[in-house]
């Protein structure tokens, strides 16, 4: 028989760390979001953080880190101590396709994953003034020597033209920028020709004139362009998919990571999220941090195999 004395100091021992996390969160939680500000993941990573301050009950403040396609501030998020107050948006860009492109300093299993909460869309876009009216005019165009600059500010942005480029015999030229902002601005100055952007850098431009969608570079229309075709209705076998999460730093409590993790989903749950959602043209999407690790592993090995058939170049870093 266990000595009484024993079994009180085990349960002195367990009672403070429980009734910390039994009473979590008791500050302010910043989250890191891995693109610029005014992006699309900016813009979605908000509306999930203003839905998760009302079920927790405390503020969470966004931290913009934008760079390197996006990795930089995974990076950073691997590096940090765990600490279930310091969320990050992980997207299935930094980890299921960047990893076969470029040098990245983390793995997936740096992370615990806390949800995933939408599904991105991506489109084809030039401006309304230039010659190409439809893609098949583009892939013309892009055969020439001159070839079609374009800008990206992801690698799935990147991948849809460099693909369609090598599926074509056509010339596409990558100008990396650090958010859809910055690309859809570069479009509209006149220093690129193209854009693979998600609806909110593309339809308030085509509804006041200034942008022309030629196609949907997702596996399926958007619900707002019913009329634009994705890449593969007009012929190449072209699409790219991906979602968006969070993550944190690898360690953190399993009953924080949950509390987070219920906190996110019951955000998508709200009929004033899911329209806000709506108007950037993000599906808002519910997987539990088992479910989007999962995506992402699967989207790992998927993507790899595909980048690997296709031979897109490394990009440097």
């Amino acid at each position: 028989m266990k000595h009484p004395l024993l079994k009180l100091s085990f349960v002195a021992l367990c009672a403070t760390p429980c009734a910390a996390m039994a009473s979590f969160p008791e500050k302010e939680m910043t989250m890191t979001v891995n693109y610029g500000p005014g992006s699309n993941t900016d813009v979605a990573a908000r509306i999930i953080a203003s839905a998760m301050e009302k079920d927790l009950g405390k503020s969470i403040v966004v931290d913009n880190r934008a760079g390197a396609l996006g990795t930089m501030a995974v990076s950073w998020l691997a590096k940090q101590a765990p600490d279930p107050y310091r969320l990050g948006v992980v997207t299935y860009a930094t980890q299921a396709i960047s990893p076969h492109l470029m040098n990245v300093s983390y793995t997936l299993n740096d992370f615990d994953w806390v949800c995933g909460f939408g599904r991105y869309l991506y489109g084809v876009a030039v401006r309304s003034d230039s010659p190409h009216k439809t893609i098949d005019e583009l892939v013309a165009a892009a055969k020439n020597d001159k070839g079609i600059s374009f800008g990206g500010a992801s690698t799935p942005n990147l991948i849809a033209l460099l693909e369609l480029g090598r599926v074509t015999g056509s010339k596409f030229i990558q100008v990396p920028y650090n958010s859809g902002a910055e690309v859809r601005a570069a479009l509209l100055g006149g220093h690129i020709e193209a854009m693979v952007q998600n609806p909110g850098d593309i339809v308030p431009y085509v509804a006041n004139g200034q942008m022309r969608m030629l196609a949907s570079a997702s596996p399926m229309r958007w619900p707002m362009a019913p009329e634009v075709p994705t890449l593969k209705e007009a012929g190449y076998p072209v699409e790219v998919d991906s979602w968006i999460g969070l993550g944190l730093r690898a360690g953190a409590p399993a009953e924080a990571v949950k509390r987070l993790e219920s906190a996110c989903l019951n955000g998508l749950k709200d009929a004033e999220v899911l329209e806000r959602f709506s108007t950037i043209g993000i599906n808002p999407t519910g997987l539990t941090g088992d479910q989007y690790r999962d995506a992402l592993k699967s989207g790992y090995d998927t993507m790899g195999a595909a980048i690997k058939a296709a031979n897109i170049p490394r990009i440097s870093n």
